[in-house]
């Protein structure tokens, strides 16, 4: 893990600790080509420098996103935002399903659309890969 998302993660109210460390180990282990940092003030993980997920503790639950989600026609995941992202949102460990979260984390390394050069095509995402 990397070490400013374990200094993130233990800055967490307990519960969200426990929340923040488990996604944080699958993440890692589903995805082990990404880097790793923060990233907007929350643990990001990155493929060829493109955003594919990451989460942040806020007030009620721990929120969960793939920037890419939409595409991954996958139930449990909500819309969020205006462009392609999908999240889950977590209040505690059993909210997590390891398979269903493995299963996002695979389809996070193909499915993608191109937010690293969203600012660049002003707020226009292209896909990315063949998928």
């Amino acid at each position: 893990m990397h070490p400013d998302i374990r200094t993130y993660n233990n800055a967490q109210p307990a519960e969200y600790q426990k929340i923040c460390n488990t996604l944080a180990k699958a993440i890692d282990a589903g995805l082990p080509a990404a880097e790793s940092k923060l990233w907007h003030r929350g643990p990001v993980w990155f493929l060829d420098e493109n955003p594919v997920t990451g989460y942040w503790a806020r007030k009620s639950c721990v929120q969960l996103l793939f920037w890419s989600g939409k595409s991954f026609d996958e139930p449990g995941l909500e819309a969020e935002g205006k462009f392609m992202a999908a999240q889950l949102r977590i209040t505690s460990t059993s909210d997590i399903v390891a398979k269903d979260l493995k299963r996002w984390l695979g389809k996070a390394k193909t499915i993608q659309w191109d937010y690293k050069n969203i600012v660049r095509r002003r707020g226009v995402l292209e896909k990315l890969g063949d998928w």
